[in-house]
């Protein structure tokens, strides 16, 4: 019988220390949902220690800095801050137990130079806060060039005691003060690195094709994947994966991933059982992505391991120091899970009892020896809490909550459903009305994904539940172009296919409409990234739509996004990806400013490496040209994301009270 005890104490009292007002301040007693609903995660990621005993977590602090803090789960007390980075530019993006007494973490940074740059690194830092190394390979005023990527993590090995791990190292080949090569190693590789980062042994050496390693969770990689590039150096769409049997160091053919074709061709092995010797991976059957095991004894058997017939497998379910592979993911109306561990499986079933209004669960880590489980489970109101499960005593413990300022808030239960296309086809779709609203001739925005290779979710969504909250009825479809429904459904991309997909965001808000739903005039549109381009590329196919538009970071130019690769090794790949053709004129927002009626609101960060913020300041001045009216803000010093409370806060606010003057709220 699972049982539930809650120990909300043990984290809760310092976590929220980070995020409560500064000595002598008076409280605010009035709900601000913008600031509510813009503050970010109350931790960004937790791993469990070795023994289970303590865990690590990023926590945000104000603005865009963030906090490693640790804590004890037996003793309890308040969570010891050990490492803390500004996000200027320094940013904390994960940090996991190499040993007890021991974290590696891995740290992003963006370099403002004559052109910018993003940078990894990975550091070593004792429980206790002390003694910080650097685990990443170093270059000197030898090296033929600069290491932007620090390397990753493939492998902790759960049975060395001493806390080495395997981690990729990306060699840069060296020269003396003539013309004669120190060292002409060149390439990803991968080596075994001590805690301390002091001691280094080169266990794969490096190819200069090399993009990817797998190993079995034991220490043994067991897979190589090789991108070869042309002569001017760039990448090739195809990715050529070489295996090697237990115990031999002979690399033999596995086979060949087309990455550039319509959502990839050929097998991707994600993981290695090493007691079952087989590589899991995933191919397509009837047009969706399944998922196979190949043996990786010499025979390449292929077996079906798991697949769906109305949708794509979309993940693989690990737990572990490990990693083993316990199950698979799909999404139908709703993240679901297949469990191939039994233990597991009775489990999962367990926890839908102990925790039903949270049915959104997740392993996120694992104590050596397996009986002590980290773990995360939410819903569509609910944003999510953070639990311990001690398998021996089947007893759930409550860690602390992932958004503790929305834990008095009434979210918006969120509704999947279908609406027609203009060509008959049933667009999935979820909608989420105001808290206690009959949905009946209210505001609305229809808010498209981003992407456009991506899908949107079942489950708590920050920017949804904020319009919700304000009042709004918001619908997100899964317009053809999305991911996660087969290739039949991704089409060329929503790009390429762009009338299709725009078609689809367009008849999600006459669906709207027509249901009653939409009060007449007050319909809107508003997206990020992709979901920031459909925004404004909508009104361009149906002027008369959408009556706003709001715009976070998005493409406005095809062209432009093209050349935002140019100089890099992919840029052959994104231009395959866009294209060629009429649509790269008909498909951008810029280039049919004049069409876009309505007024518009955008925001861009101005170190945005996906989608650069030049394609904004462009679209702003071709629709001040165009005689449009258009607000634009630009954000210093913020990537793609816009990861700071304080911005997220403003940007909250600007386009509740920007949507409520155009609509005549």
């Amino acid at each position: 019988m699972l049982q539930s005890k809650c120990i909300v104490r043990v984290l809760l009292t310092g976590g929220a220390a980070l995020l409560t007002l500064p000595a002598g301040a008076a409280p605010d007693v009035t709900f601000d949902a913008a600031a509510a609903f813009g503050a970010r995660e109350g931790v960004s990621q937790m791993s469990l220690s070795p023994d289970g005993t303590h865990v690590a977590m990023i926590s945000p602090t104000k603005g865009k800095g963030s906090v490693l803090l640790i804590a004890d789960l037996v003793k309890g007390g308040r969570p010891a801050p050990i490492l803390r980075s500004s996000g200027e530019p320094d940013r904390l993006t994960g940090c996991n137990w190499t040993s007890n007494v021991r974290l590696i973490c891995s740290i992003y940074l963006i370099d403002r130079g004559a052109q910018t740059l993003a940078f990894t690194r990975m550091v070593s830092i004792g429980s206790d806060g002390r003694d910080q190394r650097q685990m990443s390979g170093r270059t000197n005023s030898r090296s033929l060039g600069i290491l932007q990527d620090g390397g990753s993590i493939i492998d902790w090995l759960p049975d060395d005691p001493s806390g080495k791990v395997l981690m990729t190292r990306e060699f840069i080949p060296e020269s003396s003060m003539g013309t004669h090569i120190s060292s002409s190693a060149e390439g990803l590789g991968v080596e075994m690195v001590d805690p301390a980062g002091t001691q280094r042994r080169v266990v794969v050496p490096p190819r200069s094709s090399a993009v990817e390693y797998i190993t079995d969770g034991h220490g043994t990689v067991r897979m190589m994947g090789l991108q070869p590039r042309d002569n001017a150096g760039y990448l090739g769409s195809a990715i050529n994966y070489l295996y090697r049997l237990p115990a031999d160091n002979d690399w033999k053919p596995f086979g060949t991933l087309n990455i550039a074709s319509n959502n990839g061709s050929g097998f991707n092995p994600y993981a290695v059982d090493r007691d079952l010797n087989i590589a899991y991976g995933f191919d397509r059957l009837d047009g969706r992505k399944a998922l196979y095991s190949v043996a990786l004894d010499g025979s390449l058997k292929r077996q079906l391991v798991f697949a769906r017939p109305d949708v794509d497998v979309s993940g693989l379910i690990r737990v572990g120091r490990q990693n083993r592979v316990v199950g698979a993911s799909f999404v139908t109306d709703r993240r679901e899970s297949e469990f191939f561990d039994p233990a597991l499986r009775k489990l999962r079933v367990s926890l839908g009892k102990a925790l039903p209004g949270q049915p959104l669960v997740t392993f996120i880590d694992a104590s050596a020896d397996e009986n002590t489980l980290l773990m995360f489970a939410g819903s569509d109101t609910n944003a999510g809490r953070y639990y311990v499960y001690h398998k021996g005593t089947k007893q759930l413990e409550e860690v602390l909550s992932a958004r503790p300022q929305l834990d008095s808030v009434a979210l918006s239960p969120v509704k999947s459903i279908t609406f027609p296309a203009a060509d008959g086809t049933l667009i999935p779709a979820y909608l989420t009305l105001p808290p206690g609203s009959d949905g009946k001739n209210i505001p609305a925005i229809v808010m498209p994904h981003g992407g456009p290779g991506a899908r949107d979710e079942w489950g708590f969504d920050w920017l949804s539940q904020f319009f919700a909250n304000r009042g709004y009825a918001v619908l997100q479809p899964n317009y053809r172009g999305s991911t996660g429904y087969g290739d039949a459904w991704f089409q060329k991309n929503g790009f390429q296919s762009w009338r299709t997909a725009i078609g689809d965001v367009n008849d999600a808000g006459l669906w709207l409409k027509s249901q009653g739903i939409a009060a007449p005039g007050k319909l809107a549109i508003v997206g990020w990234s992709y979901g920031g381009y459909a925004a404004l590329q909508s009104s361009v196919l149906d002027p008369d739509l959408f009556k706003a538009i709001v715009a976070i970071a998005p493409v406005t130019d095809l062209e432009m996004l093209r050349m935002e690769a140019n100089g890099y090794t992919n840029f052959k790949l994104v231009d395959a990806f866009i294209g060629k053709g009429a649509h790269v004129v008909q498909g951008s927002p810029a280039r049919n400013a004049g069409r876009i009626k309505v007024p518009v609101l955008m925001f861009h960060g101005d170190l945005d490496r996906n989608v650069g913020v030049a394609e904004s300041r462009y679209m702003a001045g071709k629709l001040k040209d165009a005689g449009g009216k258009v607000d634009y803000v630009e954000f210093k010093g913020l990537d793609h994301y816009l990861d700071d409370d304080t911005v997220r806060t403003d940007m909250l606010g600007k386009s509740d009270a920007f949507l409520r003057t155009s609509l005549g709220l």
